[in-house]
């Protein structure tokens, strides 16, 4: 059984003449433990499929299962529940609360859930230890870089154990080094810690880390390809799909 199923999904915004459709029938299975980027041109319906898989949006036809139970048919209840348990959310501007550190940052979900704040901050730790922020943890946002920030994001995303980490290009404010340190953390996500991980970007280099590429142009899936080789040779590998799309 696939972690992530979607079908025949689609999503029209607006209605008559201003209508305008993110996304036409799109079908696509993703497997446990699995790294899966999206790519495409801005506007091609990367971020909607993002969102309505993390169940921030609502499809206007088509289905999406997350381990086997179908998220389309869920009460804003249900979903705001498993969104909380079970996903986990990245994204380009980190959203972390600016007077809070980066241990009541990353603790903030189990927190929110119920947790006791004892356990939940022993939790965050362990995630910021993980991911190198060990000695950040009184450090608030601004005291922090923004990979340093993206960290502290990435562990928040992690500390509940979601089955799904959706990260929507969560390396785009970030330099160049820091890009490639970001990407490195998500593939430890996958290698290390066997999470299922789907990404949205628009850099073909962080993409090489990923295992699987799927490509959108006007809200239909256009190519789906596996990527096998090393880091280096899928970038090549997807540079020449780029020009080819």
């Amino acid at each position: 059984m696939a972690m992530i199923e979607v079908k025949d999904l689609s999503k029209v915004y607006g209605q008559g003449s201003a209508a305008v459709t993110a996304l036409k029938d799109v079908s696509l299975s993703i497997q446990k433990g699995q790294f899966v980027a999206v790519m495409g041109p801005s506007g091609c319906g990367k971020s909607t499929l993002l969102h309505l898989i993390g169940g921030l949006d609502r499809p206007n036809n088509g289905s999406v299962s997350i381990d086997g139970k179908d998220i389309s048919k869920m009460d804003d209840t249900k979903l705001t529940e498993m969104r909380r348990r079970q996903m986990g959310f990245i994204f380009q501007f980190y959203n972390l609360i600016p007077v809070l550190s980066a241990e009541e940052n990353a603790a903030l979900p189990l927190i929110l859930d119920g947790m006791k704040p004892e356990q939940a901050r022993v939790k965050a730790r362990e995630w910021l230890d993980r991911n190198q922020m060990g000695d950040r943890l009184t450090h608030r946002p601004d005291q922090l870089s923004g990979g340093q920030q993206q960290r502290v994001a990435i562990s928040r995303a992690l500390v509940a154990d979601p089955i799904i980490i959706l990260a929507d290009e969560p390396t785009g404010n970030l330099d160049s080094r820091a890009s490639d340190e970001i990407a490195g953390v998500l593939r430890n996500i996958v290698t290390k810690w066997g999470h299922t991980v789907l990404m949205v970007t628009h850099d073909p280099r962080i993409t090489a880390y990923a295992d699987r590429i799927i490509f959108l142009k006007d809200g239909q899936i256009v190519d789906d390809t596996l990527l096998d080789g090393g880091k280096a040779e899928n970038a090549r590998r997807l540079k020449e799909k780029v020009e080819q799309l």
